[in-house]
């Protein structure tokens, strides 16, 4: 309580106690490969806010395209608003070399990135130091590509979680590349932090103008991002269309996607009407998990760091009944607004979320170790993947006057 010294009127400034927790950014891309300069900025995440910042950075006198700058095109004219890109020397591993911080090792330091991709590089170790990157992290969404040869895109079709022939590194790389083992991986393992799309696009190069065929994971995460602006990271980026394709490597059927989908590998489709749409939405996770759709994993993505960068000023303070209140106040704010935003299931707010620290959750013996322990319940909303429709004929009969 301050002192006064003299009869007068004093108005103070007052805390209002609640401390809002603001949605983190799901949109953010980090893109691995080689560009179409490989000395330009090499082994730097670089930041990139549009397609004409990345071709004065990284293509320059260079007019050979490369299935990452095809990739960036991709990402910005489907919607894409920011990424970074790391060029890595044509042929290194996705994660460096040794303990040197290079390739994905560059973006774990970057902690909006939410969204990761390596186009064109298809071999199972990349698959795997993609996976683990993201993994790692628990805070971002691997996208992978699925294989450019039709007949590895065939078999794949056929038996879900085929083996394939050797897999091979995005053009220019094949020269210092090691050669993948025979019947290597052609699916990727299992893994609730990755998507697989399959096949890959035929679109106009952004630097030649001839027709190149492209991986299709560029295009994706600007998908992912325009359908998180126009409609929240708990819409599933599916049944969108796919802008810049002229067509597709492959054209995978109704019956080959019913041995892909359960797979979890998403199809790109066309369909005479629409064009060309991304036609799937479910993660590498087995079929029975809770994590097999992919917008009900970002959306946890995005809960859980946004509480726990929304929450850091309970560090160090005293770990009693009004803080376990405050806890409650802030969580269950910011849970109110993402079931308004149509994020969770439930008329009320009591049916979408509960948010629960009190002396049950925090016994003495959780005290004094220190700890403060939240329990938080929602319900997110699931995709309608399956839209069935029981019809049945009718004898014309009057059914209001029966």
């Amino acid at each position: 309580m301050p002192m006064y010294s003299s009869p007068g009127i004093y108005v103070e400034e007052v805390p209002g106690g609640s401390r809002p927790i603001e949605a983190v950014g799901t949109s953010t891309a980090g893109f691995v490969g080689t560009a179409p300069d490989a000395n330009a900025r090499r082994n730097e995440a670089v930041a990139i806010n549009s397609w004409s910042e990345f071709l004065k950075i990284f293509v320059g006198e260079s007019q050979v395209s490369t299935p990452l700058s095809r990739a960036v095109y991709g990402f910005y004219d489907n919607g894409g608003g920011r990424c970074y890109v790391v060029n890595v020397p044509p042929g290194e591993p996705l994660a460096g070399k040794g303990k040197a911080r290079s390739g994905l090792r560059l973006l774990e330091a970057i902690d909006e990135i939410a969204i990761v991709a390596a186009p064109g590089y298809t071999d199972p170790g990349s698959y795997e130091d993609l996976l683990a990157h993201c993994e790692l992290m628990g805070d971002r969404m691997a996208i992978l590509d699925g294989p450019e040869s039709v007949g590895d895109v065939e078999r794949l079709t056929r038996v879900g979680s085929a083996q394939a022939p050797k897999a091979k590194k995005p053009e220019g790389d094949a020269a210092s590349a090691p050669a993948a083992e025979d019947n290597a991986g052609l699916r990727p393992r299992q893994s609730d932090y990755g998507t697989f799309y399959v096949p890959w696009l035929v679109v106009r190069d952004p630097l030649s103008g001839d027709l190149v065929n492209t991986p299709p994971s560029g295009h994706m995460a600007g998908i992912w991002a325009r359908t998180d602006t126009l409609r929240g990271v708990h819409k599933a980026p599916a049944n969108e269309p796919v802008r810049g394709a002229v067509d597709l490597t492959y054209r995978v059927t109704k019956v080959e996607q019913d041995v892909l989908n359960p797979a979890g590998v998403n199809c790109i489709r066309h369909f005479p009407a629409e064009g060309i749409r991304v036609w799937g939405a479910r993660t590498l996770a087995a079929s029975a998990s809770e994590w097999r759709y992919l917008n009900v994993r970002r959306l946890f993505n995005m809960l859980k760091e946004s509480i726990g960068d929304g929450t850091r000023w309970i560090v160090f303070e005293p770990n009693d009944n009004l803080l376990w209140k405050s806890i409650r106040r802030d969580v269950s704010a910011f849970l109110t607004r993402v079931w308004r935003d149509g994020a969770l299931q439930g008329r009320t707010p009591q049916e979408a979320f509960f948010v629960k620290c009190d002396e049950e959750t925090n016994p003495a013996e959780v005290r004094d170790a220190g700890q403060v322990v939240t329990l938080i319940g929602v319900a997110p909303v699931k995709p309608a993947e399956f839209v069935i429709f029981k019809i049945s004929q009718s004898s014309g009969t009057d059914q209001a006057g029966v």
